[in-house]
């Protein structure tokens, strides 16, 4: 197969706006999804040889899509340092070579937000999902706000797992995370050490941010996306007939569900 061959085959599966690439697209997601799971179970368990054996195959397939979007990737190392790409190069790096136990494997959560919020996937959740269309602003803030949770929950338990009797499990991690997001604060579970007690107040101040937004967009009147031919404005109300910033008209599709 030649090297132009691959690169539109690779460019079909990432960005290509058909069946295969779907499907493709979906089984990305649906593996991110497994290896946060295996994360949170793998805590459960004394860490042994099968732990190893299991990271160094998901550190293979990381490896193997982070080399597949930079081959077909328009500018490669713009991509790769960016912020996304040295998260992947981090997760790779501590999968392959685990120095430090798990190590930064945590920010394999935040693989979630990257595939989640690709223009690619967000144009087939709309298709292929009418709900999603109707409601994508509060679900992407809900969404944002999991993988927060999840994420803050992988890092307390890699920082403080071994040198934190109150942290012996993601389960404990979760626990601390959401009563001190909530600003609920019990207090029976609480970090150690300064880079702790920065954790905490980093979760605080994130996590409220985050919950808030989740609850102006709920409260907020729906709107249609649909972008303006002319000035690009994307949200308008459901049963707009010109755009509100240039007028333009509009022709927005509607399932007739609501």
């Amino acid at each position: 197969m030649t090297e132009a061959r691959l690169r539109s085959r690779l460019r079909a599966l990432y960005e290509g706006a058909g069946e295969v690439g779907d499907r493709f697209r979906y089984l990305l997601l649906a593996f991110d999804l497994l290896t946060v799971s295996w994360l949170v179970a793998s805590s459960f368990f004394p860490r042994g040889a099968q732990h190893g054996w299991i990271d160094l195959a998901i550190g293979l397939v990381f490896l193997a899509d982070l080399l597949a979007r930079q081959f077909i990737s328009r500018r490669p190392l713009r991509e790769l340092f960016s912020f996304w790409g040295l998260a992947d190069l981090l997760v790779i790096v501590s999968l392959l070579f685990p120095i430090w136990g798990e190590g930064l494997a945590f920010l394999r959560v935040l693989r979630l937000y990257r595939v989640f919020h690709s223009p690619q996937t967000l144009d087939q959740l709309r298709d292929d999902i009418p709900g999603f269309r109707r409601n994508e602003s509060a679900v992407r803030a809900a969404l944002n706000l999991v993988i927060f949770i999840f994420a803050m929950t992988a890092l307390v338990y890699q920082t403080q797992a071994g040198r934190n009797h109150d942290i012996t499990n993601y389960v404990d991690a979760l626990y601390f995370t959401v009563t001190t997001l909530s600003t609920t604060g019990f207090g029976d579970v609480t970090l150690v050490g300064t880079a702790g007690k920065l954790l905490s107040v980093t979760i605080m101040i994130c996590g409220i941010s985050l919950f808030l937004r989740l609850i102006q967009v709920v409260l907020r009147p729906p709107k249609a996306w649909f972008p303006c031919p002319v000035c690009g404005l994307r949200r308008h109300d459901h049963d707009a007939v010109h755009c509100k910033a240039c007028g333009t008209v509009l022709n927005i599709p509607d399932d007739g569900l609501d």
